[in-house]
C-alpha cells in the first residue's frame, strides 16, 4: 500500500533534486522514497532519538490508560 504526499520545497532545491535524480537515472519520486528510507534508518541508529521515541510512548500510554478508565 502506498501514500501520497504533497510537498512544497524551495525552487533551488527542487532543481538540485531533478539534477540528482537524473543523474541516477530514476525519477525524482524514486529518490525522494530513497532520502527518506537513509533518514529513517539514521534516526533508527541514532540513542537520542530513539529515548525521546520511548519517552513519547511512555506518555501517550499513560493518556491512553487514563482514557480507558
Amino acid at each position: 500500500m502506498t501514500k501520497a504526499f504533497t510537498m512544497r520545497i524551495p525552487e533551488d532545491k527542487a532543481a538540485e533534486l531533478e539534477a540528482v535524480a537524473q543523474a541516477d537515472g530514476v525519477p525524482v519520486s524514486e529518490a525522494v522514497r530513497e532520502a527518506i528510507d537513509h533518514h529513517i534508518e539514521a534516526r533508527r541508529k541514532d540513542k537520542d532519538f530513539q529515548a525521546r521515541v520511548s519517552k513519547l510512548i511512555e506518555d501517550n500510554q499513560r493518556v491512553l490508560d487514563r482514557l480507558a478508565q
